[in-house]
């Protein structure tokens, strides 16, 4: 009997250990992982990381499959990152690249796949970037297997960078606990999910609430509190721009290593600015500060000011987690305090912010600011405020689709939808398209009404009612017949220079229906029976630009 006891006590140790080893986290599961970051005009960095020793180079070049330069070869201590900088790159220029690699003790250099990256984009080229938000992957809202989908679905983007707007690593989940080796393993986590897309697709990062660099938590007992370690693992391993010509940001040297806290940024892409702001490290009130003790700060304030007023730029965006890093909401949040003016019903920002000018939002209006992005509050939403989109970002991996809407969706004022996803946002010399691109898990797309990839939500700024590309030729496309009752054909190019999704669109922006083609599918259809009359749009998008044409329903 004790010897059976035994044995059953033996197979659950065993099961047990399986089960702990096929769900440990690994970097990538190849054994490497390459972020790629802060792209410019003339250079790419890049973030290698084995969890072995190892030598390594890259080859790259201009041309598929043609590698004419390589880099200078790496001696890799295991689990210990070397970031690097790829030089004297050509501007608006698309690159292939590939890694070689082979453990000190090897005779020959293992190859991964080919990679690309594009430098920056020159004024009149159309181009797509792609945001997360929450990921949480840290605690139980954040579902590690629809994470990956919601990857997946980003890669068949063809964007050029990604930009994650925090609540990514959660230090502050277990602040009054947090060691720096806690902090440091909760920032790795992440290069098994993000390895398997950022080796070409750069990555931004924006600071959120629970990533624990908290104003208030810098000095409390420095170095050792997660701000200074959640710093310190965050630029480890994720290389996010600091001022050097290209980029402007945050000048300030900070002790204990910190250096540049590469916390907010801005940088000019095509014909687009791109602003990320802070809201929470240079706020030292408390851990929840309300109200009026809510600041960027005059130095980061001075900055964003600077920056939206000589910009040149057709379109301008800015990136935070959240207005005033706290509070529900976007459209009801902006009139409030620092970033609206107003407290009680009164104004008065002249009052607590003395010298400054003019609060955070009409600053934003001032300058032609076309979208804020924001997320903390897990759903997606799109409100119209004096001009100025609020676009709410939702997360990234909740399999229940619904936390977010269901907690916050009564803070909006206007359009929200459940799921989880991502936004894609297509951006053109005179037009501007964000999608809503839902991520599903296998076993919730059963029955048909779910569809992984499908488009939540879809609307344009500026003039989009005609194509806009780079070469100012519409590639040939047909869609017909116009009027239609029953059902509408679309005809693409015989050439799709990436997967591509053809939206049916109503007035408001809805989509209606769409259709998913992939690179050799040239043809769709549209049954429209039934649909109310009345005029809609065909819309799709490939690197030459975003094309539209009207249809009538009748």
């Amino acid at each position: 009997m004790k010897l059976k006891q035994h044995a059953l006590l033996l197979t659950k140790a065993l099961l047990c250990l399986i089960f702990l080893y096929q769900n440990a986290p690994s970097v990538l599961g190849q054994n490497k992982s390459i972020i790629l970051g802060r792209p410019t005009d003339t250079s790419m960095t890049a973030n290698i990381l084995f969890d072995q020793n190892v030598q390594f180079y890259l080859e790259y070049g201009t041309q598929s499959g043609v590698y004419n330069k390589v880099t200078t070869t790496i001696s890799n201590r295991a689990n210990v990152p070397d970031e690097f900088d790829l030089r004297g790159l050509a501007g608006n220029t698309k690159y292939f690249y590939r890694l070689r690699w082979k453990l000190n003790a090897a005779t020959t250099f293992s190859t991964s796949p080919e990679y690309t990256f594009r430098t920056q984009r020159a004024q009149g080229s159309t181009f797509r970037f792609i945001l997360n938000a929450d990921e949480h992957l840290y605690d139980k809202k954040g579902v590690r297997s629809l994470y990956q989908v919601t990857l997946a679905n980003q890669a068949k983007d063809s964007a050029d960078f990604m930009l994650s707007l925090g609540d990514t690593f959660g230090d502050d989940h277990d602040s009054l606990t947090m060691t720096s080796a806690s902090s440091d393993a909760l920032h790795k986590d992440y290069l098994q999910y993000l390895g398997q897309i950022c080796h070409s697709l750069p990555f931004y990062f924006c600071l959120g609430n629970h990533e624990g660099e908290l104003g208030s938590w810098l000095n409390r007992n420095a170095p050792n509190n997660m701000a200074v370690w959640g710093t310190l693992w965050r630029k480890y391993y994720y290389p996010n721009p600091f001022p050097n010509g290209f980029y402007s940001g945050n000048t300030v040297t900070e002790g204990y290593g910190m250096g540049q806290p590469e916390n907010y940024y801005a940088w000019t892409w095509g014909d687009a600015l791109f602003v990320v702001l802070d809201v929470y490290r240079h706020c030292d009130i408390n851990d929840k500060p309300q109200n009026w003790d809510w600041t960027l700060g005059k130095t980061q304030y001075d900055w964003l000011k600077r920056t939206l007023e000589t910009s040149r730029a057709k379109h301008k965006f800015v990136f935070a987690h959240h207005t005033r890093g706290q509070g529900r909401g976007g459209k009801v949040t902006a009139s409030g305090f620092e970033w609206g003016g107003y407290a009680n019903g009164r104004y008065l920002f002249d009052t607590y912010r003395p010298g400054w000018g003019m609060p955070i939002h009409q600053l934003m209006v001032a300058n032609g600011v076309k979208i804020f992005f924001q997320g903390h509050d897990h759903l997606y939403a799109k409100e119209d405020v004096d001009g100025m989109v609020y676009q709410e970002v939702p997360m990234a991996a909740d399999s229940t689709y619904e936390i977010g809407v269901l907690a916050n969706a009564d803070a909006y004022t206007d359009i929200t939808r459940a799921g989880s996803g991502h936004v894609r946002v297509t951006v053109s010399p005179n037009c501007v398209t964000v999608d809503f691109v839902r991520a599903y898990l296998p076993k919730d797309t059963i029955g048909g009404t779910r569809r992984n990839g499908e488009i939540a939500h879809s609307y344009t700024i500026g003039n989009c009612a005609t194509s806009i590309h780079d070469t100012q030729t519409e590639p040939a496309w047909t869609v017909f017949p116009n009027p239609v009752s029953d059902r509408l054909f679309v005809n693409l190019p015989t050439v799709l220079l990436n997967t591509t999704t053809v939206q049916l669109i109503n007035l408001q922006g809805q989509v209606i229906q769409y259709q998913r083609l992939t690179q050799g599918e040239t043809a769709c259809q549209f049954d429209v029976n039934g649909l109310p009359t009345g005029i809609y749009a065909i819309k799709w998008s490939d690197e030459r630009g975003v094309f539209s044409r009207k249809v009538v329903i009748e």
